[in-house]
């Protein structure tokens, strides 16, 4: 099972000189992806456990649009094991002017991540034939 989320991130998400965003806002959307798996999966939010790996692989701006993606990869009882990636799909291009924007073909690895989450069994409305 596989879930995207793709955005535009906007001077309100930089954080730092330059209109870098903070790293954290990656974690935010594989958040969010992890709850649209879990609700798919359980039908329920269940909780976000840990994060194993979390790599930071390239910067991101203010006005980048990023796709979030993440995917069950493994699942017990209650935990659902999950990876993440962040991929910069859309960048702005300056040096056609200051509205100019260009597709970034291929796009560009920026995050990825592995991370485990919980569905308490009372929680579980979806039955995956066990």
């Amino acid at each position: 099972m596989e879930a995207t989320i793709r955005l535009r991130l906007s001077l309100h998400d930089a954080h730092y000189a330059g209109n870098l965003v903070d790293g954290s806002k990656m974690l935010n959307l594989f958040g969010d992806v992890a709850t649209e798996l879990l609700i798919r999966y359980d039908g329920d939010e269940g909780l976000f456990r840990a994060y194993d790996t979390i790599e930071f692989l390239a910067p991101v701006y203010a006005g980048d649009y990023i796709e979030a993606k993440g995917r069950i990869v493994k699942t017990g009882n209650t935990s659902r094991k999950m990876t993440f990636e962040a991929w910069k799909v859309i960048t702005a291009a300056p040096e056609f002017g200051e509205t100019a924007a260009k597709t970034l073909d291929p796009p560009v690895l920026v995050c990825k991540a592995e991370g485990t989450c919980v569905t308490p069994k009372d929680k579980q409305r979806i039955s995956h034939g066990k």
